[in-house]
């Protein structure tokens, strides 16, 4: 086991999430056009829940892939939404750049607080 700080571990658990949503709605898009295709997600709430209820494992975050729902199949039996894939992956993404700017923020604060006083007091 490691000794890396828990803000460090937290951070790669969402990580880990968010690159296995972002997977995820990808494959949703490249699928769009697809006969029979059913959109698949992640409870990330749920997901991040139960990563951080078992923080001592190094193995990487993941969550159970599950079908999304919301939107009516097409005549092909294609549920996508393409227009609500695209916003999704926005949200995503920009919820992963809040998070890359609290993981720089604390990393900084970190470095900061770990410098010695110029001072000397």
């Amino acid at each position: 086991m490691t000794n890396t700080p828990s803000f460090i571990a937290f951070a790669q658990t969402i990580f880990d999430l968010r690159s296995q949503r972002e997977s995820l709605i990808a494959s949703n898009i490249t699928n769009a056009n697809t006969p029979g295709y059913k959109a698949v997600d992640i409870n990330f709430q749920k997901a991040l829940t139960h990563a951080l209820a078992r923080a001592d494992s190094e193995q990487p975050a993941s969550a159970p892939v599950e079908f999304t729902t919301g939107f009516p199949a097409g005549l092909d039996g294609n549920d996508v939404s393409p227009t609500a894939e695209k916003l999704e992956s926005l949200q995503n993404m920009s919820a992963l750049g809040a998070e890359t700017q609290f993981l720089h923020q604390s990393t900084s604060d970190l470095i900061t607080a770990l410098r010695p006083n110029p001072n000397g007091t």
